[in-house]
Order: C-alpha cells, then structure tokens, then sequence
C-alpha cells in the first residue's frame, strides 16, 4: 500500500470519535458535560475511570496501528531513524501525523475533536524503536507528575515537553558512522514531529493553562471512579 493511502487511512482513522461513541453508547453527550472535551480524561470524570481507561486505549490505538502498519509495509520497524533515508521518515511520520490531526480535528465533527494526548501516544510507540524509547520517557514523566500534583493537563503537557528532549537524547546516543552532516539531515524528521506534537498538545491545553493559573484547574483523586 502506498504512502498516501496510509496517510489517507490514518487520517480516517485517527477522526473516529470513540470517547463520544462510548458515551452515546450509555445515553451521555460527553460533550455537554464537564469540559466538553471527547477524549479520555473528560469521559472518565463524566462515566468513570474504567471509561476513561478503555477510551484512552483507543485513542492510543489510532495513532499506533497506522503507524505500526506502515511500518511493516516499508520495513521501517526495528530500525533506528538514524539508519532510514530521510524521504522514508518523513513519510513515516506523515502517516503518524495524519492519526494526530485526524483525532484534533476530525472530519466526522465538523473538525471539533480532542486534545490528541493518547493519540500522540501512540504515534510514538508506534514509531519502533527511536520514538518508543522517547515515549516510554514520556509515559514515566506523565505518572511521575499525576502523583506528584493529580492534575492530567499540567502532566500531559510536562510529558510532551519530555518528548523532543528525551528523542535528542536518544538520537545522540546512537552510533553511527555517518557523516556528520547525514546524521543532522536524518535527525530532523523525529525531532520535528516531536516538537510539532508537543507544540500542538501545547496549544489545546490553553483553557487548561488558564485554569492552571486560576487556580481552578480539575485534579483526579482516590475517590474516583
């Protein structure tokens, strides 16, 4: 299967609301309740944790398949960036990014959707093992803030910020006999796409930034559900 059509896929994909289909599928409109949000966070708070777990696996599955799909189609997995020509990861990344947009703004409802955390998530495990590793960091870094302050948004974002930063990380540390002017062109695609999620996860957490800075802002605790 070409390029395209996995981007077009994921894309497809990534747009299929299923915080909003699993709370239809119990008489609620998630969208009118809590923050408005589809996504996994306000539909655990709105049906319970079990929900939002189950959503957040989804979401995290939009942006891991297409991704794991292509990859094994062009025999990418198992490979370090480093060691990909940068035309084959920029496409790689094209389909992952393709997921993320579909979730954020998804064609389905008139490009109203979610923040794109799980997603992202996904996009990124998917993109084995170079992102994975960043990801892992990531997934730590979200748990470690949860515990520390039981606030999801002020979490997610400190994660994505850890994503790029670990991905250099990662990127340096692997051995290559390249040029060094090789290894720089093939360290762009997943530092940009690392940037650009973190960017857009960013961007969709203003009222939450807002909130933060009121004071205001939702915590999970214990006592839910």
């Amino acid at each position: 299967m070409s390029w395209a059509i996995w981007i077009i896929v994921a894309y497809c994909l990534g747009s299929i609301p299923f915080g909003l289909l699993m709370g239809l599928a119990k008489g609620v409109d998630i969208r009118t309740h809590g923050s408005g949000n589809i996504g996994a966070t306000n539909l655990g708070r709105t049906l319970g944790r079990r929900w939002g777990i189950a959503c957040f696996i989804l979401d995290l599955g939009k942006g891991l398949i297409p991704v794991l799909g292509a990859g094994f189609a062009h025999g990418l997995i198992g490979r370090w960036m480093t060691d990909i020509p940068a035309q084959d990861s920029w496409l790689w990344l094209a389909v992952g990014v393709a997921a993320l947009i579909g979730h954020v703004f998804p064609v389905y409802l008139r490009f109203k959707g979610g923040k794109g955390v799980a997603t992202a998530f996904g996009v990124l495990l998917g993109t084995f093992p170079t992102l994975s590793v960043a990801a892992g960091a990531g997934m730590a870094t979200w748990l470690l803030v949860v515990a520390l302050t039981r606030t999801v948004s002020l979490a997610s974002m400190v994660a994505a910020c850890m994503v790029p930063c670990a991905t250099a990380i990662v990127l340096l540390m692997i051995p290559s006999p390249e040029e060094e002017a090789s290894i720089a062109a093939r360290m762009s695609p997943p530092m940009a796409i690392t940037l650009l999620v973190a960017l857009l996860v960013l961007i969709r957490h203003r009222s939450n930034i807002a909130r933060l800075l009121r004071g205001s802002e939702h915590t999970v605790g214990p006592s839910e559900t």
